[in-house]
């Protein structure tokens, strides 16, 4: 619906083929079909990321040589593709030099062999399986930690040197190891995205809210981005350069992509926006936008009050429209300070999942589901028709008044993604999936979204609390928990699936 402020950062994806040097004058043609199908491999990869194919590697003076070439490209992630045997000394080099993650490729070009016509070399062009052990065995022992895909190949065509067919691209085993191997590349592309991003911190915590608080050299070195600290004076000198103009055009933004609200049918302090608050809302939301591009910001927490009737106290009040427009344009925004919930709604954004600010809000027992959302801003993206604009005459729990966002999530998977610290000071990713269903809900100015998991409600609760989570967590749409997997284990923290 937006186009990104800033793009994302693709992962940079190393690849290579390992087979035995013996073997190729043994058999002909046997280096060339193999080298033919790592080039297959790094055809797919290129699809997602930006790939770095060293070729075949068949020996430990190779070896090295590759562990070298990779660092060399800064790579975040590493496929041994296992094309045929090769002694275990010629892949395990690479990875005591080059420390990016190792996933290892057993990818056969074929759904079987033509047993009555297969030599020795055709054989040999489909036996990856046979040394993944051995590379397994070494790099358990040297301490490197490592994960395979299995499945097919998926060509699309035959090579004329095969006696067999190799044809496996609707295969439902080629089908779920390309899956695989794409949400690795995914999770490669949020580590790089992250090492690369700038995190707007503006004003301070919620007061009292002890989960939120978290050192910001923590999050730095846990998770790569860099914490800019912001003073609602960063915000206020671009308030005093927004045009009428400017106004004018995002008025027109905000109209194009919300419903603007009448009065709620059963709450007094949830009004149709009056002009004057829609008007200061859209100034607020250019000055916002103008701080994110100026400060090259990919993300915002933030939270501040002040003295009733101060400048900045007015400034607050007209936050969260247009955090739900930069929201919405790739620049997660979340409040209270949350700067781990921002976190993960941004990988949830950078897999364009979405990624909406929510904690539970009430349990129905008659439908066994679960209300979350919050107040404050939403993911337009991931959206059940338009989102509503409501006039506050009070921000609950909060000082000041302003224009809130109302809405649901699609029905339809969706999973939730928290980013919580524990006692250690690690962090660590709680997710869960579930199914959003149609179901009415608050007209209070709040997102809302009735979710069923597969534990009822008091169960599922039972799990969540016990991981001692950040009471917000991000919304996403689909079913995300292997690869939220996949990028907790690429990031080096914790993750817990319930």
């Amino acid at each position: 619906m937006f186009e990104k402020i800033k793009p994302i950062k693709k992962a940079r994806v190393g690849l290579y083929s390992v087979g035995l040097k013996a073997y190729w004058d043994q058999f002909k043609g046997l280096r060339e079909r193999l080298i033919n199908y790592g080039k297959f491999i790094e055809m797919r990869l290129s699809e997602w990321g930006e790939v770095f194919n060293f070729g075949l590697v068949d020996d430990e003076i190779s070896a090295r040589a590759a562990g070298e070439w990779f660092n060399t490209k800064n790579i975040d992630i590493i496929f041994c593709h296992s094309a045929t045997y090769s002694t275990s000394s010629s892949v395990l080099p690479i990875h005591q030099i080059c420390k990016a993650p190792v996933v290892i490729l057993n990818l056969q070009p074929t759904v079987k062999m033509n047993y009555a016509k297969t030599s020795t070399g055709e054989w040999l062009a489909h036996c990856g399986a046979c040394p993944v052990p051995e590379f397994t065995n070494a790099f358990n022992r040297a301490g490197i930690k490592y994960k395979i895909v299995n499945g097919l190949l998926g060509m699309d065509k035959t090579p004329e040197i095969s006696v067999t067919d190799e044809n496996t691209a609707e295969r439902e085993e080629a089908v779920y190891a390309w899956k695989e191997i794409k949400e690795w590349v995914q999770a490669a592309t949020v580590k790089r995205t992250l090492q690369h991003s700038r995190f707007g911190f503006l004003g301070n915590y919620y007061s009292g809210m002890l989960d939120m608080y978290s050192d910001f050299t923590m999050a730095q070195a846990q998770m790569g981005i860099h914490v800019e600290i912001l003073e609602m004076d960063d915000l206020n000198k671009f308030l005093h350069t927004v045009s009428v103009q400017e106004v004018k055009t995002k008025m027109e933004e905000v109209q194009e992509f919300f419903e603007i609200s009448g009065d709620s049918p059963s709450d007094p302090i949830a009004r149709k926006p009056s002009p004057e608050q829609l008007e200061w809302s859209c100034k607020v939301a250019v000055a916002q936008e103008k701080m994110i591009r100026e400060y090259d910001l990919d993300a915002l927490a933030y939270y501040y009050h002040g003295v009733e009737g101060s400048e900045y106290e007015e400034l607050q009040s007209g936050f969260i429209v247009g955090h739900s427009l930069l929201t919405a344009k790739g620049i997660p925004c979340a409040g209270e300070g949350d700067l781990k919930t921002a976190l993960a709604m941004k990988i949830c954004d950078v897999l364009d999942k979405g990624g909406s600010f929510s904690e539970i809000v009430a349990i129905d027992y008659e439908r066994g589901t679960i209300l979350m959302g919050h107040d404050g801003p939403f993911h337009i993206a991931i959206s059940d028709g338009k989102p509503i604009l409501r006039g506050m005459e009070l921000y609950h729990g909060k000082k000041g008044s302003g224009v809130s966002v109302e809405a649901k999530v699609k029905p339809g998977p969706v999973t939730t993604l928290g980013v919580t610290q524990t006692g250690d000071g690690k962090m660590k990713m709680i997710i869960s999936q579930g199914e959003a269903i149609k179901a009415p809900i608050l007209m209070i100015g709040n997102t809302q979204t009735h979710i069923k998991f597969n534990d009822p409600p008091e169960k599922y609760m039972d799990k969540w609390f016990e991981e001692a989570p950040t009471h917000h967590f991000a919304m996403s749409i689909g079913h995300n928990a292997t690869l939220f997997e996949k990028v907790a284990y690429v990031l080096g923290v914790n993750k817990v699936i319930i």
